[in-house]
């Protein structure tokens, strides 16, 4: 377990000593890339992507030897207000699916030769409600992040990083809108599906929980409208910070889980890239407030890191490309003039 990190202090302690990227790695890529046999650009932004790998992996050139998935599993309270199509014993039956490599994210770790693992968060003890309170304790809220921290292995190439949790899309609507401020209705979707009656429930439930916990600091809306699953989360993408590991998100609950590092210190998301932007309304929101742009818009709402594993694809199509063309010189073709 994570020792430097037993209360919320200590987690802005430490987002104020974040190590920047590598600028010897960086400008080892920058000298390589031109002289490929391609015009300057033509790849787009898998040449960024290159760039980005070797900055944050510490190294020249990137390596995809070891990517690696963690989904983060933790059950709400606000289930109980009949906020998803699915009752709450299916976060459990799903982690069960994992385990037993029978969801989207088991096929989508094989086609890519990643490992996942899950963790599991207390799931027999769900968040309490946060109409009516935080949905953590502090202690609770500590307990989780350092979970998230301590499941990233220090030799990780990149860190895939998803969610399963039933009611967690309403209490991502309630940070993002905790967060940047706006209607709960500019940041609830559908979710798991909800629709008609169920979906303005969902949408009441977010706006009384921000209602009740607004105008706090970043880290405390994300205790106090969050669960155990994005508290993690979180915490796996700090200590990917430290470890120079590289950051691929998921979706809409997993970017409002982090939303609230970049608050209370700015540059620190810089090692994350989005793998994709969900159909949920507010996905594509949050990630123009974070500054950022997804890889890829596939009209996923899956969860369970799904989309950013895809996105691991184009990762590996960037170092293929970066590492294994040819230069000007030794391919004997003319640059241009």
């Amino acid at each position: 377990m994570n020792s430097t990190i037993s209360r919320s202090s200590h987690i802005r302690d430490a987002l104020a000593r974040l190590p920047a990227g590598d600028q010897t790695a960086a400008a080892a890529w920058a000298a390589r890339e031109p002289q490929l046999t391609k015009p300057a650009g033509s790849l787009g932004r898998l040449e960024d992507i290159a760039a980005w790998l070797s900055t944050w992996q510490g190294r020249h050139p990137p390596r995809l030897q070891h990517p690696r998935a963690r989904i983060f599993a933790g059950n709400h309270g606000v289930a109980a207000l009949g906020v998803s199509a699915f009752p709450a014993e299916v976060t459990v039956q799903m982690v069960g699916n994992f385990q037993a490599g029978g969801a989207a994210i088991n096929q989508l770790c094989r086609a890519f030769d990643m490992e996942l693992d899950v963790v599991a968060l207390d799931l027999d003890h769900p968040t309490a409600d946060f109409t009516q309170g935080p949905a953590l304790s502090e202690s609770e809220f500590v307990a989780a992040f350092v979970a998230g921290m301590d499941s990233v292995p220090a030799e990780t190439d990149v860190l895939v990083v998803g969610e399963m949790g039933i009611g967690n899309t309403t209490s991502a609507a309630a940070v993002a809108c905790g967060l940047f401020g706006g209607e709960a209705t500019d940041w609830t979707g559908r979710g798991t599906g909800v629709e008609g009656g169920a979906l303005a429930r969902k949408i009441e439930v977010v706006a009384a929980g921000v209602a009740l916990h607004r105008d706090q600091p970043p880290l405390e809306i994300l205790r106090r409208l969050g669960g155990r699953e994005l508290a993690a989360m979180a915490g796996a993408v700090l200590a990917a910070r430290q470890r120079r590991v590289p950051v691929l998100l998921d979706g809409y609950v997993t970017t409002a889980a982090v939303a609230a590092l970049a608050l209370e210190m700015p540059g620190a998301l810089d090692h994350c890239m989005v793998g994709h932007v969900s159909v949920e309304p507010g996905h594509r929101r949050l990630i123009d407030k974070l500054g950022k742009s997804a890889l890829l818009d596939l009209g996923m709402r899956l969860g369970e890191g799904s989309g950013a594993a895809v996105a691991v694809g184009l990762l590996r199509a960037a170092v293929a490309c970066h590492t294994g063309m040819a230069t000007f010189a030794t391919a004997g073709v003319t640059d241009k003039g």
